[in-house]
């Protein structure tokens, strides 16, 4: 099993769009059990491919409902209806530690991919399923939720990651027992 580590901004592939994935294939499905594996080695809810530096349009999420793992890989994501109903909710992510913002989106989704078996499926998510989705998908179209925000804002919280990694924090929970320095 590959280690795979989680990249962090400023970084070039955090611009690039993901590429799709042909077919499902061994190394695909290894791939996707690694970004798992660091998902949750990083107390993650989810990560793109290119939080972990590949270009594949890959996703892994699991928000761990009642606390039991239920991971979702997610192959080839496309968002295919959002709501018009909006939601705003605090994000933050792995890639850009020790800030978070206020981000609106739509409430409610609706999805089609491809499972790690190859198989078309389709997914409805709404609340918070449905914002971790769409903020990984971000990734995948060299986006990141902060381009949500007014550049003065952007700036602003870049800054201040900037200061907190200076600080030698290298991830956004306090109660980390990883030893950064």
């Amino acid at each position: 099993m590959a280690h795979l580590q989680i990249v962090t901004a400023p970084h070039p592939i955090f611009r690039k769009k993901a590429e799709p994935v042909a077919d499902v294939t061994d190394e695909i499905k290894s791939l996707a059990a690694d970004m798992l594996d660091a998902m949750y080695e990083n107390r993650g809810i989810g990560i793109a491919a290119n939080m972990v530096g590949l270009l594949h349009r890959i996703i892994v999420v699991d928000i761990q409902p009642e606390g039991n793992r239920d991971p979702l890989v997610c192959i080839n994501p496309e968002i295919t209806w959002a709501s018009e109903e909006m939601s705003t909710n605090e994000e933050a992510s792995l890639s850009f530690p020790g800030i978070s913002a206020e981000i609106t989106r739509p409430n409610a989704i609706k999805l089609t991919y491809l499972d790690q078996a190859g198989a078309r499926k389709e997914l409805a998510a709404e609340g918070f399923l449905a914002i971790v989705i769409q903020h990984e998908m971000d990734y995948l179209d060299g986006r990141t939720y902060l381009d949500h925000l007014s550049k003065m804002k952007r700036d602003r919280l870049l800054k201040k990651m900037q200061k907190y990694l200076k600080q030698g924090h290298a991830c956004g929970d306090p109660h980390c027992g990883h030893d950064h320095h």
